[in-house]
């Protein structure tokens, strides 16, 4: 086993990376390996790199390697085992004139990004690279950046593990339990508000979430919503787009791809759809996913939907569907 592993952030410079970035390095995420960091920003930004990188030194972390930052993707890419795209264009920021409050709009102005970052991880990065999406459009963002990077050995994910967590904390509330007793939360779909997070199959001490709560009325007008809009009322609340909760999201699918999955347990993220569950091949879609004991990360293909799952669940496939046929224009 490689006792040293290579990871790529984007975005390095901002408010998630800032609680993300310590996290790699602590010992926690990659056991007892040596972590490389690549650090990447935009050039207007890129020089504040300079101070991260001195906390970190100056933070007395064993696992951490050589750390490096630059805005060269390409540079950066070479022989990387992991990327944690977490920069894109966010909404509600003024760009190039226009304040960008579609999703429309963002889908637009990321796509382009993800195009080169694609290339340069198909190019760049390791064959057996894993890339997680964090910047949103997360699904669609990713679904261009495999598209562009053509390399069929990497796999690309988008993350979903925010609203999984999210979900757990809000069943364990529900039901008095701690958070930790909640497993199998499985986020379907599209990593907006359109997702269905599952509480029917979710495991509550040892229990079906269907048999637990007896609460369709709950589950639709309070669950569902909350998980939904979960980011916006943080934003409201905040100022500020969620942050830690997000950099702790993205150290969890780390950890869940870099170890084995608990027999019968399973962990949320989007992947390109292999047509499990009845979705269109190729879109990248929230599943519940299984990390086997050689590193392979497979679709969980046992959990029943219930009627009501799948009309929820087709509401987001056909989201993603519209967002596929809205950047046909950057598929090659």
């Amino acid at each position: 086993m490689d006792k040293s592993i290579k990871v790529v952030v984007t975005g390095a410079a901002g408010q998630i990376a800032y609680s993300l970035i310590p996290r790699l390095i602590d010992g926690n995420t990659f056991g007892d390996k040596i972590v490389d960091l690549a650090l990447v920003e935009i050039p207007q930004v890129v020089d504040k790199l300079k101070g991260l990188v001195m906390e970190l030194e100056d933070s007395y972390f064993p696992q951490m390697g050589k750390v490096t930052y630059t805005d060269n993707f390409e540079e950066a890419s070479k022989d990387a085992d992991w990327f944690l795209l977490v920069g894109s264009i966010p909404r509600g920021i003024v760009y190039n004139g226009k304040k960008i409050e579609e999703r429309s709009d963002l889908l637009s102005i990321n796509g382009g990004i993800f195009v080169e970052q694609g290339k340069a991880i198909g190019s760049y990065g390791k064959d057996n690279a894993k890339i997680l999406v964090v910047g949103n459009p997360a699904n669609t963002n990713a679904f261009i950046g495999k598209n562009a990077a053509n390399n069929d050995n990497q796999l690309w994910m988008a993350m979903t593990m925010l609203d999984s967590n999210r979900a757990k904390s809000i069943l364990a509330k529900k039901t008095n339990n701690n958070v930790s007793d909640v497993k199998n939360m499985i986020i379907w779909g599209n990593h907006s508000p359109t997702m269905y997070p599952d509480s029917e199959n979710a495991l509550i001490s040892g229990d079906l979430g269907s048999s637990v709560i007896n609460d369709m009325n709950w589950i639709e007008s309070e669950f569902i919503p909350n998980v939904q809009q979960r980011g916006k009322a943080v934003i409201d609340a905040r100022g500020a787009s969620s942050a830690t909760s997000a950099a702790k999201a993205a150290i969890d699918t780390v950890i869940a791809c870099e170890n084995p999955t608990e027999p019968g347990n399973c962990f949320s993220a989007a992947i390109a759809s292999d047509g499990a569950y009845d979705v269109p091949e190729g879109i990248i879609c929230g599943y519940p996913l299984m990390t086997l004991d050689d590193g392979t990360i497979e679709i969980k293909r046992d959990i029943s939907l219930s009627d009501f799952a799948k009309t929820k669940f087709k509401v987001s496939i056909d989201e993603l569907l519209s967002e596929r046929d809205a950047v046909k224009h950057l598929m090659k």
